[in-house]
């Protein structure tokens, strides 16, 4: 594979993306941005009760964003869906890029995105039901946070110069 061209998986999960939309009142909502490329991901997750675990039902997605942006959001939910929580918070952005078969050095910040989107989606899960968030979990939210804010201020400041 070149290093400038997507896989024929990617290209196939852009333009046939599994689990796309919205779930209504979700379990957990995670939403992340990169204020470089303008890519917004947001991820849905429904999660039940399966022998005394937490399981991973149903997981949608809506991405704004390029081929690489939307070809990773598919692919995330097809990595969590059916999971634990504590499996889903095992998978990185080498778990995306090696299912997609690789992606272009330049699109490799859309797996991050993805992962980012997931960890923001469990750790609001595990906040709302007021249970122990992981560290690591922590640092990803405050990471996610302050990509928020500074979309946020770019957005306002764009908004100004009209």
């Amino acid at each position: 594979m070149s290093n400038t061209f997507y896989t024929e998986e990617t290209i196939e999960h852009f333009r046939h993306p599994h689990n796309f939309g919205e779930i209504k009142s979700p379990d957990g909502y995670g939403e992340a941005g990169n204020i470089i490329c303008g890519d917004i991901m947001s991820l849905y997750l429904k999660i039940r009760e399966s022998k005394n675990k937490e399981i991973i039902s149903d997981v949608k997605f809506r991405t704004y964003g390029c081929a690489a942006a939307i070809a990773t959001s598919s692919v995330v939910t097809d990595l969590v869906k059916g999971k634990t929580i504590e499996e889903a918070l095992k998978i990185s952005k080498n778990n995306i890029v090696k299912t997609l078969k690789g992606l272009p050095p330049i699109k490799i910040h859309c797996s991050i995105l993805a992962i980012d989107a997931l960890s923001e989606a469990l750790f609001q899960y595990l906040k709302k039901h007021k249970r122990k968030i992981p560290p690591e979990l922590k640092k990803k939210h405050e990471h996610v946070e302050k990509e928020k804010k500074s979309i946020d201020e770019r957005y306002r400041h764009w908004q100004l110069r009209k």
